[in-house]
């Protein structure tokens, strides 16, 4: 019996959506998901632990990395690198894991360029207006934030065809269950299965 290799699996979408409460659950009832570590140029807060809550590094370490295209994503806020390192991912899927990434739309396009056999989803809200409840409900944005948080969610579901599923995120029940049975699916593909079989034989002819 030959080991069936993990797959990436990227859950992304606007701001808001619900990206962080879908894959929370999700890693409540699904184990066996490997969690992609982020790397990070910024300070080591006080509990955080290297290759847990992420991989820590100095800019001139990251930046080396990115020359070296070592970054199947990366992007930089408030003067600090973040960026997803691909060996780890490679790692991963090697031993047999699955690793599940929760991203913004933008660097999910990135991964895309870097990593083309991932499967990526898009979690899509019911409705702007709902989308709208939801970043106002969270009681920490301007009326201006929320506006150009709807404008950039526009322009981002436009980018919709770029992903291979789409879940609405109505409820979160609902949407958890419809990612489990993408990950099922996608391990049940001809191609993926027929690739495991070929190798079988391949062994057995010897």
């Amino acid at each position: 019996m030959i080991k069936e290799k993990g797959i990436l699996f990227v859950l992304s979408g606007p701001s808001g959506v619900g990206k962080g409460t879908v894959r929370k659950e999700l890693f409540e009832r699904k184990n066996e998901l490997k969690y992609s570590i982020s790397m990070t140029t910024r300070d080591k807060r006080p509990g955080e632990q290297e290759g847990v809550d992420y991989f820590y590094r100095t800019r001139d370490e990251f930046e080396h990395l990115i020359k070296q295209n070592k970054l199947l994503e990366y992007a930089k806020y408030v003067n600090n690198y973040y960026g997803t390192p691909k060996e780890y991912v490679e790692k991963m899927i090697e031993a047999g894991h699955d690793v599940f990434l929760e991203i913004e739309v933008q660097g999910a396009l990135q991964v895309k360029e870097n990593f083309p056999g991932g499967v990526f989803i898009f979690l899509l809200p019911p409705s702007l207006d709902e989308l709208r409840s939801r970043i106002v409900n969270r009681g920490t944005e301007s009326e201006k934030v929320v506006l150009n948080r709807l404008n950039a969610a526009r322009e981002e579901i436009e980018l919709m065809d770029a992903y291979d599923y789409v879940v609405v995120n109505d409820d979160i029940d609902r949407a958890v269950t419809k990612v489990q049975s993408i990950i099922q699916s996608e391990h049940l593909k001809r191609e993926r299965v027929a690739k495991q079989y070929k190798k079988l034989l391949e062994v057995a002819e010897r």
